[in-house]
């Protein structure tokens, strides 16, 4: 049997005995849209799965059903998503995996796409000044793929089942096709110039015609049913030794890009600490660079913990100020000290008690501080870090637990399809600081802690995170959005731990979000006017925008029952087998 009920359909009592409970475990995933389907095994276990599209969901559940557990089912949706939601993310891209394993032990894993090793410092610069679209399309902003190496290693450390079964199943859906719906169609038209520079890549997402595909037609890619059994037959070799990688070294040499055989041979996944943080009694476990996602969340929270957020509404002017001003004081941390730790000194006293609370001091409730630079945290030359986007979740009643985000970067990468394998390739060479103080597709800006190395991994916003009470998960937030993500991510943080939402309730709530460059708060339209108004008293210089990010939650109850709450700005729904 099939239950199935709109964004709103976990109610408040259901979560707050979720909240309440030891045995409680909640993975809060922000996707573009979602679909929850817990799967019952004949022996009383279950599994709960969140992904952007319901055939990745299907994916899932046949792979559990199957023997498989919750790392099984993540990747099934994965290899998937790559099929069917190849605009956000593919094995032309990267991501970034956060799993928890029944014993309690958390591994990040690290599929981030790398520079390379042709790559240098000034790639970008003609003339002296940054050509931002040398970094964004075509075979200057392809960075090395990391997503199929960190899906191999999980499938063959924490699987179930092997690699070429999950490959084969995506392969047939690439060969018979899916119906293109109305959100991949719009995502289509926003790049449908970028796609016709490259004649792979329109032959397969455009018509004769050199337009979209239009609303209710089947999309069918050969090419890439191909590659999928290509791996699937010769391992992932075929990819990083073999066949691909020479075919993207011909591309390549054709199309002035960088990239050779020897970059795809070299590359490595790496396994990272996760960040460590405690927030009102709460255990916040965070993704590490280079992502500054895991940082930033921390510092933001710490920073927050000085103030009393709990007699503050959540819509008020009061709650906005401080929680923006806190962001301001983070992201101008970001721009300066974060990159890629391998190569770069990045502070741990960024995530630091006694660093929040020396910039909170710096926060004045009535009117906006001045914050002209980054700040230096205690230590910050000696105890440092080790050397478009979708997000999937997978979770099961044995105690696995997988939050990962993967990506492409901008909607369709590069635009870039290398000839005669359907494989997407990304542009996350644009997440580097092409130039210091010059802002990439996000406007974000960065200095010499996040310039373009050979080999090096660019600075990203990913937050995969998992909140834990008394030692156990109780929810983890993940997010879509660009540099969005780390605000998403603290707001149902704070919503949640703070207001004692509902993730309904939590996830309905206005959102707002400063990256301190360019100096203006992004707010969501729905917020009352008498606060936007008292925002500008402050000296806010404020944004209206329609929408900002997409979260989706999925938890399981005391009972043993999974829960789930879709957001009430995407199309997700929540559904329960039984």
């Amino acid at each position: 049997m099939i239950v199935r009920s709109k964004k709103r359909a976990a109610g408040s009592q259901a979560y707050y005995a979720v909240k309440n409970s030891s045995l409680a475990m909640v993975i809060l995933a922000l996707v573009i849209s979602l679909f929850i389907f817990p799967f019952c095994h004949s022996d009383d276990k279950a599994l709960a799965v969140v992904t952007v599209h319901p055939l990745a969901t299907k994916a899932a559940e046949k792979a559990f059903k199957e023997g498989g557990n919750a790392v099984d089912a993540a990747v099934a949706s994965a290899l998937t998503l790559g099929v069917v939601d190849g605009f956000n993310s593919g094995i032309g891209g990267g991501c970034f995996m956060l799993i928890r394993k029944p014993d309690g032990e958390f591994i990040a894993i690290d599929g981030r796409e790398a520079a390379p090793l042709k790559a240098s410092r000034n790639m970008y610069l003609r003339d002296g000044r940054a050509k931002p679209d040398l970094s964004q399309t075509g075979s200057l902003a392809i960075g090395v793929p990391g997503a199929l190496a960190a899906y191999n290693l999980v499938i063959s450390k924490y699987g179930k089942l092997v690699l070429s079964k999950h490959l084969m199943e995506a392969a047939t859906i690439a060969d018979e096709g899916f119906v293109l719906d109305a959100s991949y169609l719009r995502r289509l038209d926003q790049v449908v110039d970028k796609l016709r520079l490259f004649p792979d890549s329109a032959n397969i997402f455009l018509d004769d015609n050199q337009t979209p595909w239009p609303i209710g037609h089947r999309l069918k890619q050969a090419d890439l049913a191909r590659s999928y059994r290509n791996i699937a037959s010769y391992s992932v070799d075929w990819f990083y030794k073999g066949e691909f990688a020479l075919k993207t070294e011909n591309w390549m040499a054709g199309n002035g890009g960088l990239i050779i055989q020897e970059d795809f041979t070299r590359y490595e996944v790496k396994q990272r600490k996760p960040v460590r943080t405690v927030y009102r009694n709460h255990e916040i476990i965070g993704y590490p660079p280079p992502s500054s996602g895991g940082v930033h969340v921390a510092q933001i929270l710490n920073i927050l913990e000085n103030f009393d957020l709990f007699s503050m509404a959540p819509d008020s002017a009061d709650f906005v100020h401080i929680v923006t001003e806190a962001m301001r004081l983070a992201f101008a941390d970001r721009s300066y000290w974060l990159g890629d730790a391998d190569f770069v000194s990045v502070p741990k006293g960024l995530a630091s008690k006694k660093y929040a609370r020396i910039l909170a001091k710096k926060i004045n409730p009535k009117k906006v501080a001045r914050v002209d630079a980054h700040s230096t945290p205690l230590d910050a030359d000696k105890d440092l870090f080790g050397k478009h986007t979708t997000h999937f979740s997978a979770a099961d009643s044995d105690g696995w637990w997988v939050a990962c985000t993967a990506t492409i970067n901008t909607t369709f990468g590069s635009g870039v399809v290398i000839p005669g394998t359907g494989i997407v390739m990304n542009n996350e060479m644009d997440d580097f600081s092409a130039q210091p103080g010059v802002p990439n597709a996000f406007g974000l800006v960065g200095a010499e802690a996040n310039a373009v190395a050979p080999g090096k991994r660019p600075l990203s916003s990913m937050s995969p995170t998992i909140v834990l009470k008394d030692g156990n998960p109780i929810f983890s937030v993940g997010a879509a959005g660009g540099p969005t993500i780390i605000s998403q991510a603290v707001l149902a943080i704070i919503n949640i731990i703070d207001h004692g939402m509902a993730p309904d309730q939590a996830l309905g709530q206005v959102r707002f979000h400063h990256q301190w460059k360019p100096n203006q708060l992004l707010v969501e339209k729905s917020l009352d006017r008498k606060c936007i108004d008292s925002l500008v008293e402050r000296g806010h210089k404020v944004k209206l925008i329609n929408s900002i990010g997409a979260a989706q939650a999925i938890g399981q109850n005391s009972m043993g029952a999974f829960i789930g709450s879709a957001d009430p700005r995407g199309r997700g729904v929540f559904s329960i087998f039984n």
